[in-house]
């Protein structure tokens, strides 16, 4: 294997339990590689929870890599957790972790390779339950034959009450009971059982109705937790054995934001603002250090620089930590909230990255997605970094943006110059001739619950032409042009907003060999594109077509708690270039999650 350090257990911080055999045991699973799912901040906090109740053992299981695959299906070894190295599929409960499209292949090959039966009408009780939690429920339909159950939200009080139902389960047996428990546990709010659900279709292809069956909500509600700081941080994050992506010690600031960019879903599901408090945050983060050795912190949330008393945290962790090395980073930064104080709190160790996202490439388009950011604010965001000693800024885009035109495309070469030119005027000596502008673009993928979710995807030679333009007027010396794989991004959109169809798809592609699609190396696009054909369906239905906003929506019985009459609203005022101001500066939006809260306090935070 090229890296066994992913397979192996004993890493600091991670727990070995003994429990009864009516306890519960309950796999946690990340559909991607160790390295990239080991950081992972909502299973840290699952981890730490479960372990901390009295007769429940959670572990922890990764993707094996293909190399480890081959080898396991030629010495027919299962699936097993890192922790004890035990069976996958004797645990009670297989747990998902969906954070996006990409990884779905990853899930059936995980199935696979546990021995347990990939689609949920062909298990019983003796294999466990296969759940899943995380961003891509808010359209659960593509996955839907594969799960028993969706957690829908935040799951740190959700999980402590399905783990009460399935102890009374267990205690009574396992047996052949699993409908009399998936009813037990479709009662628990934010609980999605896919099989109590009938989805019928129009003759032309579109989803006629969403029916509930078994005595089943018509609407299954988002679970939020009201009060962050209620919510105990994870303080014995594990240590891997190798590198892993964001290998510091990560701590969650803040949930959800207010900035209202229509393309971020995030924005949406994760709404609305909740607050750590500073002392909270101090503790933690002490704690943290003690318990890994870490030598970097990152203050991690939608916007980090929105957090109340973000000048105050940063400062004061400095105060503390300077002298032992320790860096404050920062990695959501925003052009208009970034001061000469905060800079130079952030730079008192070292110069982390620095990262900014204008999104657009002109002020119009910017107004579409409701990015509240003027040149301006860029160019001078960008002189305050390289007046401080900054050399090298990230500036990120997407492309394939609602109503995107080529002159939106020449701003984001025009912008990438001037970001050079200010750095030009403004160091001297070696400083300048190190000088680097990174422009990183992403194509544009619509996702459900966002006001673009009725938008059109560019297909994937839109999206390729753009390329082309922009790798032609991005070069120079000072400038770096990265791009990500637009086939990647035209599989993610069909995905993201596709009906409980598409899980053929994702069976097919899965069959055909199509494992770790996010990694640009090991996407197969001809065996996807193969596996919309074999499955009679194509991919631009889902993708590349523009919908109605009478349309019934695959995931309509999914409520995220804001409206769809905000949505809709919001989809309306991008299309004529309107501005949606944040409403944490000024007045409500009435997006709805506060009143379905009925919370008006939280929106602030306890910062």
């Amino acid at each position: 294997m090229e890296k066994p350090s992913r397979y192996i257990n004993h890493e600091l911080n991670s727990v070995r339990k003994e429990i009864s055999k009516k306890g519960i045991k309950i796999a946690l699973a990340y559909p991607d590689a160790y390295e990239v799912g080991l950081p992972n901040m909502g299973l840290q906090i699952l981890y730490e929870i479960l372990n901390g109740q009295e007769d429940v053992a959670a572990e922890r299981v990764y993707a094996p890599w293909t190399d480890m695959e081959s080898i396991m299906r030629k010495r027919a070894i299962p699936l097993f957790t890192l922790e004890t190295h035990g069976r996958v599929a004797d645990f009670d409960v297989l747990g998902f972790s969906l954070q996006h499209e990409l990884i779905y292949t990853n899930v059936l090959n995980m199935l696979d390779l546990a021995g347990i039966p990939i689609f949920a009408a062909d298990r019983d009780g003796r294999y466990p339950l296969v759940i899943a939690g995380g961003p891509g429920t808010v359209n659960p339909e593509p996955l839907a034959p594969f799960f028993d159950l969706f957690v829908i939200g935040e799951a740190e009080e959700l999980i402590l009450e399905l783990v009460g139902t399935l102890k009374d389960w267990k205690k009574n047996g396992r047996g052949s009971n699993r409908f009399d428990v998936l009813k037990r546990l479709s009662k628990i709010p934010g609980v999605y059982i896919p099989s109590f659900y009938d989805v019928s279709y129009d003759e032309d292809g579109l989803v006629r109705e969403v029916q509930a069956k078994e005595g089943a909500a018509d609407m299954i509600t988002r679970r939020i937790v009201k009060d962050l700081s209620e919510i105990p941080m994870p303080t014995r994050p594990i240590v891997p054995f190798m590198d892993a992506v964001h290998d510091r010690c990560s701590v969650e600031i803040m949930r959800g934001c207010t900035r209202g960019c229509r393309f971020c879903q995030a924005g949406i599901i994760y709404r609305p603002v909740r607050e750590r408090t500073k002392e909270q945050l101090i503790s933690g983060i002490s704690r943290i250090l003690e318990h890994t050795g870490y030598e970097e912190v990152s203050l991690s949330s939608l916007s980090s620089t929105d957090y109340t008393l973000i000048e105050d945290v940063v400062r004061s962790l400095s105060d503390i930590y300077t002298d032992q090395g320790i860096s404050i980073s920062l990695p959501s930064l925003r052009v208009d909230a970034f001061s000469v104080e905060l800079v130079r709190e952030i730079a008192r160790v070292k110069r982390t990255g620095l990262t900014f996202a204008p999104e657009a490439g002109t002020q119009r388009l910017r107004d579409v997605v409701n990015k509240n950011v003027t040149e301006e604010d860029i160019l001078s965001t960008a002189k305050l970094a390289f007046e401080e000693g900054w050399q090298r800024i990230k500036l990120y885009f997407m492309i394939g943006l609602p109503t995107e035109t080529k002159d939106d495309l020449q701003g984001i070469v025009d912008i990438a110059r001037k970001v050079v030119g200010v750095g030009l005027r403004t160091l001297s000596g070696p400083a300048k001739s190190r000088l680097m502008v990174v422009v990183s673009v992403s194509a544009f993928a619509p996702k459900p619950q966002t006001p673009f979710q009725w938008a059109r995807q560019d297909s994937l030679e839109e999206f390729e032409e753009k390329q082309r333009f922009l790798y032609v007027g991005l070069k120079g010396r000072h400038l770096s042009y990265k791009w990500h794989n637009a086939k990647s991004s035209v599989i993610e959109g069909a995905i993201a907003r596709g009906d409980r169809r598409v899980a053929d798809v994702i069976y097919r592609a899965w069959q055909l060999g199509c494992r770790f699609d996010a990694w640009t190396k090991e996407i197969k696009f001809q065996d996807w594109v193969s596996a919309f054909s074999d499955s009679a369906l194509d991919p631009a239905f889902f993708a590349e077509r523009e919908r109605s906003c009478d349309e019934v929506l695959p995931w309509q019985h999914i409520d995220v708690g804001v409206s769809k009459r905000f949505l809709e609203m919001e989809y309306m005022r991008a299309l004529e270039a309107e501005l949606t101001e944040d409403c944490r500066l000024n007045a409500c939006s009435s997006c709805g999650v506060c009143q379905n809260l009925n919370a008006d306090n939280i929106l602030f935070g306890t910062g």
